[in-house]
């Protein structure tokens, strides 16, 4: 099971990919920075932001590897696709961070309480942190347009990390500033005041923090399949408006990368046709797209009895069910018995053994399903299969056709047939005609007469095997 990647998921590869390296690019020039005037300087805010910037940079880089893995199609050993090793990667990127943070914090508590570092807060250290704050405001506004277009949690991961970079750096900055006002204006706080540094640094791997555990949380949330939030219920709102859909099931919902997997389950009347059916699971469908776009999405239809179905309904749907077609019901009922008689449609080729089975199959499954039925009368006809290929020989057969006419006029009435069209079937013969009935009959009546002129057409022509009467009111 391997699919092909269209245009437009190629596209969007390449997007991802050319947001991811970009991102790496910045990250490595940035930590490369930052390790340098840290070192120079001895601040520790500026180290604590030059191992966040260098987590981003592995981060960057974990995220750069994910996106072109998970944007191989589906295969048989994957058949959801690859779209996890994006969760998978923000995990990564989860504990790396929790371990930067507990060296921060560590380092940060150290010079607080028993050691003291000179800070040289210069004009580099805060270039640097300024020249930073710009550079992760430009790439985390990338990336979040790239997420955002392509549904990528690993580029939104990205970017969020990026973002709050600005606010660490702001931090830091702040740090170096009280730093260089106690080395310059208030020296009788130029102790108290050197501790700012560690002091942001703290700020900094706290922030960190927040956002880890925020990260942390969605990307397992993921990898166990947790459900979005409120998504089912859209959809579950969304899906109950589609006409024709009695009520919905399950909405089972998971993410894979930035893809979203649908399987629900939805209820229809069960006399609906199989086209039918399938249009409403189609609207369905389409209806989840327009909540979740791009999502895979499966519908799967139950059939459900309506609410005042009557019986005669559900007799047909019991046949439709079982491939059979069944005409001229009639219910019958005494106090709490119901008999049921009605006529079923089978092939001519079958035997009378074969059509009886039929019979008996459909008797037994109305009465499965309908067990206040207790007696079934059933009928069984042919439904002339292959009659309707026959060769036209009307024009060639006008003998017949008089004959025709003559007997059903017997039955119905002078000059009442009319339009009467004879077909060939090797040795056998069908005949429609049209006949002219008095307004005021009852279907009953006309249906009666239509059987004495089929059972008299059949009992006077030879070789004539089907007789189709099309009856027509008077024009008189």
């Amino acid at each position: 099971m391997t699919s092909e990647a269209s245009p437009q998921s190629l596209s969007a590869a390449h997007d991802k990919k050319a947001a991811a390296g970009n991102s790496v690019f910045a990250a490595l020039f940035l930590t490369s920075m930052k390790l340098v005037v840290g070192i120079l300087t001895g601040s520790l805010g500026i180290l604590a932001e030059a191992a966040h910037s260098g987590l981003d940079l592995v981060a960057a880089f974990i995220t750069f590897l994910a996106v072109r893995v998970s944007d191989k199609p589906a295969d048989h050993d994957h058949t959801y696709g690859h779209g996890k090793i994006e969760n998978f990667s923000a995990l990564v990127e989860t504990v790396l961070l929790f371990v930067t943070c507990a060296w921060i914090i560590y380092e940060a508590v150290r010079r607080i309480g028993f050691q003291t570092i000179e800070i040289d807060p210069s004009l580099w250290a805060f270039l640097v942190m300024v020249i930073s704050i710009g550079v992760d405001v430009s790439r985390s506004r990338m990336l979040y347009r790239a997420a955002r277009k392509h549904h990528s949690q690993a580029l939104e991961a990205d970017a969020l990390h990026f973002s709050t970079d600005v606010w660490s750096s702001s931090v830091v900055i702040g740090g170096l500033l009280l730093v260089w006002l106690g080395k310059h204006v208030f020296h009788r706080q130029a102790e108290l005041l050197q501790k700012a540094d560690a002091v942001s640094a703290l700020g900094v791997a706290f922030i960190v923090l927040f956002i880890s555990y925020k990260l942390g949380k969605r990307t397992v949330d993921v990898l166990l399949d947790r459900a979005p939030d409120g998504l089912a219920q859209k959809i579950s709102e969304a899906a109950g408006a589609i006409e024709g859909v009695l009520s919905v099931g399950q909405v089972r919902l998971r993410r894979s990368g930035p893809s979203v997997f649908v399987d629900m389950a939805v209820d229809v009347d069960r006399n609906l046709s199989f086209e039918r059916t399938h249009a409403i699971a189609e609207s369905v469908e389409a209806c989840v797209q327009s909540v979740a776009p791009g999502a895979d999405v499966v519908i799967h239809t139950d059939p459900r009895e309506v609410e005042r179905e009557t019986k005669a309904k559900r007799i047909r749907a019991i046949a439709y069910r079982d491939q059979m077609s069944v005409h001229n019901i009639s219910l019958h009922e005494d106090r709490d018995r119901v008999l049921v008689d009605l006529h079923l449609e089978v092939d001519d080729h079958l035997s009378l053994q074969q059509a009886h089975d039929l019979a008996t199959h459909i008797e037994k499954d109305l009465r499965d399903d309908m067990p206040e039925i207790t007696q079934i009368n059933t009928h069984i006809e042919s439904r002339g299969t292959g009659i309707g290929e026959g060769v036209d020989v009307t024009s060639r057969e006008s003998a017949l056709v008089d004959k025709v006419k003559k007997l059903t006029n017997k039955v119905a009435g002078a000059s009442r047939c009319h339009n009467v069209m004879v077909r060939r079937h090797a040795d056998n013969y069908s005949v429609s005609l049209h006949c002219h009935f008095e307004k005021q009959l009852s279907i009953i009546q006309v249906h009666d007469v239509s059987t004495r002129i089929e059972e008299r057409l059949k009992e006077r022509i030879p070789g004539l095997v089907r007789v189709l009467v099309h009856a027509e009111p008077e024009s008189r």
